[in-house]
């Protein structure tokens, strides 16, 4: 038993290692791409650049009909059965399916207004598929590699475009950043398996099943992606682009950048869960995929905490200091949402695709008042207050329907940790906050 734990933890420690290794990079590649942003674009042209992403991410989930989440699950589906027929012919509906999506994709583009955002749109949806094909497929190095090629050739795009043609230059890194990391997708997911869109009529209704699933996974990632454009929009309106560009970059120094620690779950975790279909195992893994999550980032976060006042000038500008309180208050926020990830991850793994919109609904229900009213307030700084707060919203209610839907139970050991967890990050607020 105590051989069968220490193989678990190891295995989840070895991926989240991998993985976070590979998101380590991620970081100093956004790092320097947001330090180069905040010299030539200040905070009025990161916010405009944050506002065109946030849109292109939008226009992709709601064209994408989910197929990025909902087929990992029947790859993974197939992948465990063996059957190789049968996962080359779901690869075929997977990438048929994307096809369409990436043309339904162009045509909400140009009909929004954004048709210059059509190559980020459609590369993401295509590239999206084949990251599903490889993380069904448990192609863990290869995710790896994808992501690390994406992360450096965004870094040197941005820096290199920026530095040359300032805010003209904005439109065009949006769209080569897509292009740049779901090209590496493409290459690998083909190499996988040979290229094959054959619109039948059987491989297009072979992919219903997949798309009813998809369908409600797409609404919550409108209702996602929604929210985070209203919030930017309506700063826009309230105070201007300059606030929309330091809000967002305390996002991005929180919940964005600590929050690639959680790929990992996403690449390894989210497959062997679908694999997991007993309630014990399922708790199990859960707790202790949980555990190494709170291990990992807890030192992590009260660092930062304690940093935050020399590393935004340092790695933005002095101009951005405003967002100091906001990122460190935010940063507690991620505790919970390391408690809260894996056990979220089971509605997913069990196809529960209406109850995870609802969940997913709920928290942006009270996500965008709280940003509302924290910023109208307490400034950029309550903003931090409302993400953390959210996030304590988003742990009970998660926790609760796991609990009456599929049995989860939250072990003694795995509650100990979060208490220390919460203790030494709130600690390190109260010592970070006291010095400025």
């Amino acid at each position: 038993m105590n051989d069968e734990r220490s193989n678990s933890y190891r295995h989840i420690l070895k991926y989240t290692s991998v993985f976070g290794s590979v998101q380590g990079l991620n970081i100093l590649s956004a790092l320097a791409r947001n330090k180069v942003a905040a010299i030539f674009l200040g905070p009025e042209g990161m916010g405009l650049a944050s506002l065109l992403s946030t849109t292109a991410n939008f226009l992709t989930q709601t064209a994408g009909l989910g197929i990025s989440v909902s087929a990992v699950r029947h790859v993974s589906a197939c992948f465990e059965e063996g059957d190789e027929e049968k996962i080359l012919h779901f690869v075929r509906v997977v990438r048929v399916w994307c096809m369409m999506a990436a043309l339904l994709g162009t045509l909400l583009s140009v009909c929004a207004g954004y048709w210059i955002l059509v190559p980020s749109v459609v590369f993401m949806i295509m590239g999206g598929g084949e990251m599903a094909i490889l993380k069904g497929a448990r192609r863990l190095r290869s995710l790896a590699i994808i992501q690390a090629i994406g992360s450096v050739a965004g870094m040197i795009i941005s820096v290199v475009l920026y530095w040359l043609y300032g805010m003209d230059a904005i439109v065009y890194v949006v769209n080569l950043m897509a292009v740049a990391s779901m090209l590496p997708a493409l290459w690998c997911g083909y190499r996988l398996y040979a290229p094959d869109f054959t619109f039948s009529r059987q491989v297009i209704g072979d992919g219903v099943g997949m798309l009813r699933l998809g369908v409600a996974f797409t609404l919550a990632a409108m209702v996602g992606s929604g929210a985070e454009l209203f919030i930017r929009r309506w700063l826009e309106m309230e105070s201007g682009l300059g606030d929309v560009g330091l809000y967002n970059a305390g996002y991005l120094l929180t919940v964005t950048y600590m929050g690639v620690v959680f790929a990992a779950m996403d690449n390894d975790y989210y497959p062997r869960l679908s694999a997991v279909s007993e309630a014990k195992d399922t708790n199990t893994l859960v707790n202790r995929q949980m555990e190494v999550l709170l291990w990992l980032v807890t030192p992590f976060l009260a660092l930062m905490i304690l940093c935050l006042p020399w590393l935004v000038p340092l790695l933005l500008s002095s101009n951005f200091s405003p967002i100091v309180m906001m990122a460190q208050i935010a940063a507690v926020s991620l505790v919970f949402k390391a408690a809260t990830l894996p056990v979220a991850y089971i509605t997913l793994a069990r196809g529960r695709s209406v109850a995870y919109l609802i969940c997913e609904s709920a928290y942006y229900m009270v996500f965008v008042p709280l940003v509302i009213v924290g910023y109208r307030k307490w400034g950029v700084s309550g903003t931090g207050v409302a993400i953390l707060i959210a996030h304590v919203f988003d742990f009970l209610m998660i926790h609760l329907y796991a609990y009456h839907a599929f049995g989860y139970r939250l072990s003694m050991r795995t509650l100990y940790i979060i208490i220390a967890a919460l203790t030494i990050v709130s600690a390190a607020l109260w010592v970070g906050v006291s010095v400025l």
